[in-house]
């Protein structure tokens, strides 16, 4: 039977109205989607908060994935932050950082645990400062063993940002690279933009032309890696060759922002953060805002949870934002009415939402009754801005709607 965890994803994940094989897939991306997926998360949280423009006293409702931008949004001063997984993994995580940025006795151990991620040190300050502090759950994970038999929490130790289901896929992505005589990290060597955008017209943009390459990522199974589930595969495709979306995307990645500013291109070509005081980290991880999140990480409330029950359970009028990440790309029509339904009952004036598609387009017209869909307003064109500035580049919308009247 499977467990509680496991029904949970595939009830978000599994179409039931899809054919036999489609069904077959979408469990296969279940069953992979169970453990650590995003040791990073893969959206901007300064283009989040820009957009979601958070002030004092706002209440937060927004899926953690792995936590980054949950506590960046600390450095706005909302009243709390609600964060949902279905993940069991990703709740660890996020109840990890919650401890760790609490009781870790200064900010350059927090930043050697979660920024290089990868020295000895953190497992003594692990168990010195962190564990007595877990909860029995997250602290039954951490020290757990892997698929492989590694413990968990020596990831710390060993480069966290190479584990987990997207650490595994940039991994293998290098190495099939190098297979093909394309050394990624030589791209951190770029020092302006003319030499980013050289280095991938000669090295990267080629490697998207290869027979293999394009068979590979013609196949739906090809982009677990990223948490892409079939249902999302296409919408990403919009009817293209995968390769062809894949180059765009990291083109924009590689060329579209300075090296020197974008964290994301340093966890795909590097495989993780840069060393230094002056490389770029998300908002949490930087030391000018260090003291902030400390003093405001008891404001972030972890649940196991669907987005759409959690919000059930709560009061009419009770949150300002929400952040739904790209998980909409996921669901059926009957499960997107039942969000927004639960969405606009527990909206307060000026509410916004801010969520990402894999296709440009937003996927809400058609799909929501207008009776519903007309209580919002779509903020086109700041949502087209907002995508092309987006720096994680792997999404093809990113869009805000607010609530229209009082406030808004």
């Amino acid at each position: 039977m499977a467990s509680q965890p496991n029904r949970k994803i595939a009830a978000a994940v599994v179409r039931t109205d899809a054919e036999q094989n489609q069904r077959l897939l979408d469990r296969a991306f279940a069953l992979a989607f169970r453990g650590l997926v995003y040791a990073q998360i893969w959206e901007d949280p300064v283009v989040d908060m820009e957009a979601l423009a958070i002030e004092r006293g706002h209440r937060i409702a927004t899926i953690a994935s792995g936590g980054c931008n949950v506590f960046s949004y600390l450095t706005a001063d909302p009243a709390e932050i609600v964060a949902v997984d279905l993940n069991t993994a990703h709740v660890a995580l996020n109840h990890l950082k919650r401890v760790a940025i609490e009781r870790l006795p200064d900010y350059l151990s927090f930043r050697r645990f979660f920024a290089d991620a990868d020295s000895a040190a953190n497992i003594a300050d692990y168990r010195a400062f962190v564990r007595p502090h877990l909860d029995e759950t997250s602290r039954r994970y951490w020290e757990g063993r892997d698929l492989v038999g590694r413990r968990r929490i020596n990831g710390f130790a060993h480069g966290l940002y190479k584990r987990g289901l997207l650490g595994n896929f940039i991994g293998l992505a290098h190495l099939v690279a190098r297979m093909h005589r394309v050394d990624p990290r030589q791209f951190l060597e770029a020092q302006s933009i003319e030499e980013q955008r050289a280095i991938f017209d000669a090295k990267f943009a080629p490697f998207f032309d290869r027979k293999f390459i394009r068979w590979v990522t013609d196949q739906r199974s090809s982009l677990f890696g990223l948490g892409i589930p079939p249902a999302q595969y296409d919408a990403l495709a919009g009817g293209r060759p995968m390769a062809d979306v894949l180059r765009a995307r990291l083109e924009k990645l590689a060329c579209d922002f300075p090296l020197k500013d974008n964290y994301f291109a340093w966890q795909a070509f590097g495989r993780g953060y840069g060393k230094g005081v002056t490389v770029p980290l998300p908002p949490y991880l930087q030391a000018a805002n260090y003291a902030a999140v400390k003093a405001r990480a008891g404001r972030v409330t972890m649940l196991h949870a669907n987005m759409t029950d959690m919000l059930a359970a709560a009061d009419a009028a009770s949150f300002n934002r929400y952040i739904f990440l790209d998980a909409q790309d996921w669901m059926s029509d009957a499960q997107l009415i039942a969000l927004w339904a639960e969405v606009t009952r527990t909206a307060r004036p000026g509410a916004r939402v801010l969520f990402r598609t894999a296709a440009e387009p937003t996927l809400l017209p058609g799909r929501l009754p207008a009776d519903l869909l007309d209580r919002w307003e779509y903020r086109e064109d700041a949502s087209r801005d907002y995508t092309r500035r987006d720096r994680s580049a792997i999404y093809g919308g990113v869009h805000l709607y607010v609530l229209k009247g009082a406030g808004a």
